[in-house]
C-alpha cells in the first residue's frame, strides 16, 4: 500500500525536521522555531510545484479547495500554539501524550464531516494504539494538571481538524494524481501559513524574525525537511483517510522510545513496554482492517 510508505517516510523527515529546530529553539523562541517550518518551507514547495509544471498541467484549485486548504492551515497553527502552551504548563511528556491522541478525534470529524466510514473494528485499532501512546509516554498523569491537559486534548484535536482540512482540500481537487494533487495542496497551505506567520513575527516579534534570518542556513534545512515530510503527509491523506495515516504514524513512539533506550540508556518501565505493545497492536490492526 502507498500510503503506509508514504506515512512511514512522512515519520522519518519530520523526525529529522525536528531535530533540525531544536536547536533553533534556544536562539529564537518556540514560536520563530515554529515559523521555520512554513516561511522557509513554502518556497522548496512553491519551487517543486513550478518545475512539475513544466511537464504536466496542474490542478486549478477552486474556493472550496481554497475553503479546506485555509481551514487545515489555520487549525494547524491554533493546534501548535495550543501544543506550546501546553508544553510550558505541563512539560514536553504530558503534551505529547495528549496530541498523540489526534487519531481518535480525527476519526471522529472524518466521520462526520467527510462521512469517511468509520466501523468498530477501525475505532477500536485506533483507540488501542492511543492508548498505548499514553502509557509509553511514561507520564504521571495523577500530576497532571487539568489546564494544561485541556488545552494538550484542543490541540489534538486541531491537529486532527487541520489533517481533515488537508484531505478534504486533497478530494476537492479536480481529477489528477495523488502526487500532483498533493504537491498543490503543500504549495497553497504552505504559502497561507507562510504568510499568516511572517505576518505575526513583523508585528509581535521582530527579534525572533532577526534570529531566524541569522540563523538562515539551519531555518534552511528545517524548511525543506519539513516541506518533504508534508508532501509525503499529503500524499498518505490523498489515498486514504487521514485517521490511518495519523494512528500508523503512532510507531514512531516505538522507535523513538527504542532509540533512548540505546543511545542515552534510559530505562523503560513495564507500562511503557505495555504501551508500546499495544502501539504495535493496534497499528496491526488498523492495517488488516484497511487493506
Amino acid at each position: 500500500m502507498i500510503w503506509v510508505a508514504a506515512t512511514l517516510i512522512a515519520a522519518t523527515a519530520q523526525t529529522a525536521r525536528n531535530a533540525a529546530q531544536a536547536g533553533l529553539t534556544r536562539q529564537v523562541g518556540t514560536v520563530g522555531a515554529t515559523a521555520v517550518r512554513f516561511v522557509f518551507g513554502f518556497p522548496f514547495a512553491a519551487l517543486a510545484l513550478a518545475l512539475v509544471a513544466i511537464w504536466m498541467p496542474i490542478p486549478r484549485p477552486d474556493t472550496t479547495v481554497l475553503a479546506w486548504a485555509a481551514l487545515g492551515a489555520l487549525a494547524q497553527i491554533g493546534a501548535t500554539a495550543f501544543m506550546l502552551m501546553t508544553m510550558r504548563g505541563q512539560g514536553f511528556g504530558v503534551a505529547t501524550a495528549l496530541m498523540k491522541t489526534e487519531p481518535i478525534t480525527l476519526a471522529l470529524i472524518g466521520a462526520v464531516i467527510l462521512a469517511e466510514p468509520l466501523g468498530p473494528a477501525r475505532l477500536g485499532a485506533i483507540a488501542v494504539a492511543t492508548l498505548g501512546v499514553v502509557l509509553a509516554s511514561g507520564v504521571a498523569w495523577k500530576r497532571a494538571a487539568w489546564g494544561p491537559v485541556a488545552t494538550g486534548v484542543l490541540s489534538g484535536a486541531l491537529f486532527g481538524l487541520s489533517a481533515i482540512g488537508f484531505r478534504g482540500a486533497l478530494l476537492a481537487l479536480p481529477d489528477a494524481g495523488y502526487a500532483i494533487r498533493a504537491l498543490t495542496i503543500l504549495a497553497i497551505t504552505l504559502g497561507m501559513q507562510a504568510l499568516v506567520m511572517a505576518a505575526w513575527l513583523v508585528l509581535r516579534d521582530r527579534r525572533a524574525l532577526a534570529g531566524i534570518m541569522a540563523e538562515w542556513r539551519v531555518s534552511l534545512g528545517a524548511g525543506v525537511l519539513g516541506a518533504f515530510a508534508s508532501l509525503f503527509w499529503f500524499i498518505g491523506f490523498a489515498l486514504t483517510p487521514a485517521a490511518n495515516v495519523r494512528t500508523l504514524a503512532l510507531v514512531e513512539v516505538v522507535m523513538a522510545q527504542a532509540l533512548s533506550g540505546r543511545l542515552f540508556r534510559q530505562t523503560v518501565g513495564p507500562l511503557q513496554l505495555a504501551g508500546m505493545g499495544l502501539i504495535v497492536v493496534g497499528v496491526g490492526w488498523l492495517l488488516s482492517v484497511a487493506a
